[in-house]
């Protein structure tokens, strides 16, 4: 298996998370509802009942590098609602994380998804209010898509990755985990 450098991984991530999502807005959210005029902006991102995408190490460096453009302010608010996540939640690294819910700490009212355009997971590109189950993107779309992404992660880290919740991944590549470990430190 030829291995990849984090960066070649990177933009072949974006490049298929591109592809998947054209074909998503082509072929299948024509027949959803409109987002942008929901009664109920974000109420799917925000559901805590609902919410359970997972994601790999490098769609977490994906987000990273994307909120890495925010103003560090900003950035330091959105890890922090990863930590609340993981805390209200109680959302672990191991067992059958598949059933662990959240609300999901990258959406901000007013805004939106905050990493739409570079980092989407794939069961968000997928996701759209459908009135009629016959029109919802197959879920081998978004398996297959999946799979691309884990040949990624193997040629990029090995098997040092697992599917995990998006917050734990966001705190697992925390550029400010250090930081605000030392402040904590430093109070008591």
């Amino acid at each position: 298996m030829k291995m990849l450098t984090e960066t070649k991984a990177l933009n072949k991530l974006r490049t298929l998370k591109t592809t998947y999502q054209n074909l998503i807005k082509t072929n299948y959210e024509p027949k959803a509802e409109n987002c942008e005029i929901c009664p109920t902006k974000g109420a799917c991102c925000l559901d805590a009942h609902f919410v359970n995408v997972h994601i790999t190490r490098l769609e977490a460096v994906a987000v990273r590098e994307t909120l890495h453009k925010l103003d560090e302010e900003k950035q330091k608010e959105i890890y922090r609602r990863a930590e609340e996540t993981i805390e209200k939640y109680n959302l672990k690294m191991d067992g059958d994380t598949f059933l662990q819910t959240f609300a999901c700490p990258l959406f901000e009212k007013g805004v939106g998804c905050l990493i739409h355009r570079e980092a989407k997971p794939a069961p968000c590109i997928s996701h759209a209010c459908y009135e009629n189950q016959a029109d919802l993107p197959p879920e081998i779309l978004q398996e297959q898509t999946e799979k691309r992404i884990e040949n990624m992660n193997k040629r990029t880290y090995g098997n040092a990755w697992s599917w995990l919740p998006l917050p734990v991944w966001m705190s697992l590549v925390n550029p400010f985990k250090e930081e605000s470990k030392n402040k904590e430190i430093n109070r008591r």
